[in-house]
């Protein structure tokens, strides 16, 4: 899409990243990244999409204290969202064999210590799920548009069988129920506040790419852990008076289309009828990542949300 004017002084820009750093390289030249987009005089707030490691690299507290660090650069607010290989792949041997809800317990002690507050270095509230346990989730309105980061992973939001299991375990199970169940509400609270507020459109944000665009033939069963955070997106959207945009990494190629658009082989995947108000934005990320979006909520016209991708300065991201 083409890139608003920077005096567009009525709107409101914002930086989209995801699945980043990964690899050496990247995580060299991650602070020259949080630079760049520190350099741009337009944005105002960061998104990270998850995934702050690549998915065969230790899931240690040292390295989750350096991202945080970096993290701790940005000039602007971030707010972050936990990515898979972080935490739920983390049974990996190459990840360091961990219990997947331990390293789910200190992302959150790392990078949410302060629940209702953003990271970056000038802080601002937000509303979250705290009191319920997903500090993560948190929702906010910019330029009459509202906000969610939703706690939704890859691996089949987190069903996939940890090392040494062919099925999901108890405890894993409780915990894929009790983040849903919360998802689930949060997404109807801030379609809920959007339609109070009367604001023009609604931003989700996720780490799972639940419409990976490189599955030709998708099977329901290995996307169940996604099944209900559709229901309730399609459900809500439907019933929402705008655009509704959902951005997402995972899949690490840049994408933008109608996931639930008529004849959608999506529809019958996840059981909904046609959604034509739900626009999917993926980031760039991965190794072949090199570009971040800059997003501008429009201040008139019936494009709410318009975006481009700007180069990383770095060769090497």
């Amino acid at each position: 899409m083409a890139a608003v004017t920077a005096g567009n002084d009525k709107g409101f820009t914002f930086a989209v990243i995801g699945d980043v750093p990964y690899g050496p390289t990247q995580i060299t030249e991650f602070p020259s990244v949080v630079d760049q987009i520190n350099a741009d005089p337009d944005v105002r707030l960061v998104d990270h999409l998850g995934d702050i490691k690549d998915g065969s690299s230790l899931c240690s507290d040292s390295y989750f204290a350096r991202i945080r660090s970096d993290f701790d650069r940005f000039a602007d607010p971030l707010v972050y969202t936990p990515g898979d290989n972080e935490w739920t792949d983390c049974h990996r041997a190459n990840n360091g064999s961990y219990n997947p809800l331990e390293r789910l317990t200190a992302i959150r002690r790392t990078f949410f210590p302060e629940p209702g507050r953003t990271l970056g270095q000038h802080k601002v509230a937000v509303k979250s799920q705290a009191a319920a346990g997903y500090a993560e989730n948190v929702r906010y309105t910019r330029a009459d548009v509202t906000f969610a980061a939703v706690h939704v992973v890859g691996s089949n939001n987190s069903l996939l069988p940890w090392t040494g299991n062919t099925s999901a375990t108890p405890e894993q199970l409780a915990e894929v129920r009790g983040r849903t169940a919360a998802a689930v509400q949060h997404i109807r609270e801030t379609f809920a506040q959007a339609k109070r507020d009367r604001d023009r459109a609604v931003v989700l944000l996720t780490q799972a790419d639940m419409f990976d665009p490189s599955v030709s033939n998708p099977n329901p069963a290995n996307l169940s852990g996604f099944t209900p955070i559709i229901q309730t997106i399609a459900e809500q959207a439907t019933a929402f008076d705008g655009p509704v945009y959902l951005f997402n990494g995972d899949s690490h190629v840049y994408n933008a289309d109608r996931p639930l658009a008529n004849g959608s082989k999506w529809l019958s995947v996840y059981g909904v009828s046609a959604v034509p108000n739900l626009n999917r934005i993926t980031v760039d990320g991965s190794t072949g990542v090199n570009s971040w979006l800059k997003v501008t909520i429009n201040a008139r016209g019936p494009q709410v949300l318009s975006w481009v991708k700007v180069p990383y300065a770095s060769n090497g991201s």
